[in-house]
Parts: C-alpha cells; sequence; structure tokens
C-alpha cells in the first residue's frame, strides 16, 4: 500500500513515540487547536493513522489514548497513567514557553541503578530534570533519590552530555519534584525544587526582584554556575 503522510502526521508519529501514550485531548491541543472543527478533525487524522498501522490505540481509557505501534505496554498497564503524567507537565510548560531537548524518562548515567528522571528538558533558557511523584514516599526514600543526583554530580559524567553548551561551562540541571507533598529533603550541592505544578513552579519564579528560597531545602550554587531564570 503506497500513502503519502503529512508534515502534521509525522509530528503526532514522532510526539507518540517520543512520549509513549498521549491521549486525544492532547492532540487536539498540540496540533489541532486551531482548527475550526479540532475535535473531529483530530478524531479523523489518528483513525486513518491508526488504520495505516502506523500508531496502536487503547479504548480503557476515555478520550482514546494512542500509543506507538511498537509499545511494550498493555493497553490497560498503570504505566499509561505515568506517561500521560509526564505529558501534562510538557504541555504546562508550553502554555510559557516550548521546551529544547526533551528527554522522556531520561537516564543520563546509562547504568541501571542511577538517576533517572521522568523528563529531561531545556525550559526557558535552564536544563531541569523533573520527578514526578504520583504517590506519597517516605522521606528517607526521596532523600536516597536525591543522593543519587548528588553522586552523578560528583562523578563528572554529566559535563559531557550532549545536550551542553559548547561555548560556556558545563551546567548540572536544577532537579524539579512535582509533588503535592513537601518532603524535608537536602542537598548542599544541587538545586532542589518542589512544586505541585509547572504552574506553582512560575509563580514562584515570576519576580525576578523578590526571590524565594525552599523550605526545608538547602541548596548552593554550584561551582558550574546554575541558574533559574524563568521570567
Amino acid at each position: 500500500m503506497s500513502f503519502r503522510l503529512s508534515q502534521r502526521d509525522k509530528d503526532i508519529i514522532a510526539f507518540i513515540n517520543q512520549f509513549r501514550a498521549m491521549d486525544r485531548d492532547s492532540l487536539v491541543d498540540l496540533f489541532f487547536k486551531q482548527l475550526k472543527s479540532p475535535i473531529n478533525a483530530c478524531n479523523s487524522v489518528m483513525v486513518r493513522l491508526y488504520r495505516l498501522g502506523l500508531v496502536e490505540r487503547t479504548q480503557q481509557y476515555s478520550p482514546t489514548v494512542y500509543l506507538p505501534v511498537d509499545a511494550k505496554i498493555k493497553k490497560n498497564s498503570q504505566k499509561i497513567l505515568h506517561f500521560l503524567s509526564i505529558l501534562d507537565v510538557y504541555k504546562q510548560m508550553c502554555t510559557y514557553s516550548t521546551p529544547k531537548q526533551v528527554i522522556v524518562e531520561d537516564k543520563p548515567t546509562g547504568r541501571k541503578g542511577g538517576i533517572e528522571p521522568d523528563l529531561f528538558c531545556i525550559f526557558k533558557g535552564s536544563p531541569f530534570w523533573i520527578e514526578i511523584q504520583r504517590n506519597q514516599y517516605s522521606e528517607q526514600k526521596m532523600q536516597a533519590k536525591i543522593n543519587l543526583y548528588e553522586e552523578f554530580f560528583f562523578s563528572d559524567e554529566w559535563k559531557s552530555l550532549h545536550w551542553q553548551p559548547e561555548e560556556r561551562a558545563p551546567i548540572f540541571p536544577s532537579v524539579i519534584l512535582i509533588t503535592p507533598v513537601r518532603y524535608a529533603i537536602n542537598s548542599d550541592h544541587i538545586r532542589i525544587i518542589q512544586v505541585a505544578s509547572i504552574h506553582e513552579l512560575m509563580e514562584k519564579y515570576k519576580s525576578p526582584n523578590k526571590p524565594q528560597r525552599e523550605e526545608k531545602t538547602k541548596a548552593k550554587t554550584s561551582s558550574s554556575g546554575i541558574k533559574i531564570n524563568l521570567t
């Protein structure tokens, strides 16, 4: 069978492959919102791509959720909700500025047992690793997670990651915890930001004249020159 894909078709397929799961309404927001009948247009395109075998779908959720054709997760897996949470954080960012260098489920150490943030991106000029905590964990477990980031900081391996700026000194990303719970965790070497949403993050840092310190979180700017400037 021969068929021609539009650039939008290709972008949608690439986006679903990148984020692993994408609901119909998110597709509408990101690719069809400017059209007169965005939901109908989206449904028409996605049915066509599904019938061509270029995307998979699950109707276990409403609206329909689309998956990569080689998805290794079951169509009723709770992992889908995890990927949709990552997508929601990305969409929140897009309301302020489109993130760059986006990596879903980043594994910067390249080995098991290292840090595995849910999302890496460069947002409004600053690099971030983002952990999305949908469940509540013990403070010991959360501190252990932060300790892994510190281990990576001292390894210096992060200085050669592909997204590091060529013309400036390497930057160790700040760590954003998206969580409704505030944990008594700390680090003397990396910046930790605990917020319930990206919207709260933007509200927190919207005024450059009134910097706010993280409650219960100690953090120093490292010699690598970490900066937070979200305005």
